[in-house]
């Protein structure tokens, strides 16, 4: 489950408000709100008002000086500058915000948002093994959401093995009840989005569609009143049954070949029987599939060696008999990730046309 993600690596502690990027020449300057560069692990400076007297707000963007003239400062000034190269991606907005906080480390997610928008936003869970790097973020595997105008928010979790899938299931539902309480900041309807992933990414957006949770509207902090469900689900190649892997009682809950490779993510509750039971039943989106869940749709490689087409036949079935809204596409020779999946992309766009588009 390594498509997408890799060990993550805490950028510190941000300043609160902090993470606005800006483009620059088809580059990004990230600083926070008192016009300082940030960069991970070498600190911030302060960068003279002088030099930011060039730039000027242009609606919700900032038009800076020319790339050529940022460095030639920042190599006189002794300036840090975090320029990270952008997609490159014509008419491509990208900023990054703070999401939560989880033991004092900063939850991010770039907002992604095209020239041309359609009201509607899409929850993009970067995740591969249960691990998140905000370098795993390419816009361009996006383009066919941006073609349809879709405003894409790419969320980054805390990892295995420093988090459990339990835990990192938490940071999904906070980034969605962020995204929701801001949905008017990024102009999309905060009762029309979507998620979607690849792999433990796809297990994460299942469990998104099948187990949103409720506000709760004596909270203290406004983003917990929001609730966190999503109202469609597009994925590849999800793990749904942790106690039934390839077949029946074929458990890899911290143990089997698969199950191992990933122990961090399942944690000492998977050192016993009893507690492989529980947990497994806990982390498994098959056991919360009800006629109620998002709609779903799943891709899956039929002959994935990772994670077996078997996972998805058993969802399929499970929703069929409650009766929810799902949609297997099999694709014969293909194993865990193949050339060209961003081309496939182009079906999840459709699903989400379907069902997050008010009806005609």
């Amino acid at each position: 489950m390594n498509l997408g993600g890799l060990p993550e690596t805490p950028s510190g502690q941000a300043a609160s408000g902090s993470g606005r990027t800006r483009g620059v020449s088809g580059w990004i300057l990230r600083f926070d709100l008192h016009g300082r560069t940030t960069r991970p692990t070498t600190g911030t400076r302060m960068i003279p008002p002088r030099l930011l007297s060039n730039v000027r707000p242009s609606g919700r963007r900032l038009r800076l000086p020319g790339l050529p003239t940022l460095l030639a400062l920042g190599a006189l000034l002794g300036l840090t500058m975090d320029l990270i190269q952008a997609a490159d991606l014509p008419g491509l907005r990208r900023t990054e915000v703070i999401y939560g906080r989880k033991f004092g480390t900063a939850l991010t997610l770039d907002v992604l948002q095209p020239a041309r928008t359609n009201g509607l936003g899409v929850i993009w869970v970067i995740s591969g093994g249960f691990y998140s790097d905000h370098n795993n973020i390419n816009p361009a595997y996006c383009q066919a959401l941006f073609d349809a105008g879709y405003t894409v928010f790419a969320v980054v979790h805390g990892s295995q093995p420093r988090y459990t899938i339990l835990e990192i299931a938490d940071d999904l539902h906070r980034a969605v009840r962020w995204i929701r309480h801001h949905a008017a900041d990024y102009s999309v309807h905060p009762d029309r989005l979507g998620v979607f992933g690849a792999s433990a990414g796809g297990h994460l957006s299942l469990t998104l569609g099948t187990q949103g949770r409720d506000g709760d509207p004596k909270a203290k902090d406004p983003v917990d009143r929001q609730g966190s469900r999503v109202q469609a689900v597009a994925c590849f190649f999800p793990p749904t049954d942790f106690e039934n892997w390839g077949a029946p009682g074929d458990t890899q809950v911290g143990v089997g070949k698969v199950g191992r490779q990933f122990y961090g993510a399942f944690g000492s509750p998977s050192d016993t029987l009893e507690g492989r039971l529980e947990y497994g039943r806990r982390i498994s989106p098959i056991h919360f599939v009800t006629r109620d869940m998002a709609p779903t749709l799943v891709i899956h490689g039929e002959a994935d060696g990772l994670v077996p087409i078997h996972q998805a036949e058993i969802f399929e079935t499970k929703a069929r008999e409650a009766g929810a809204v799902f949609q297997l596409v099999r694709l014969p020779g293909k194993d865990h990730g193949w050339p060209g999946m961003e081309k496939d992309i182009a079906q999840f766009a459709q699903w989400f046309d379907r069902h997050l588009k008010p009806a005609r």
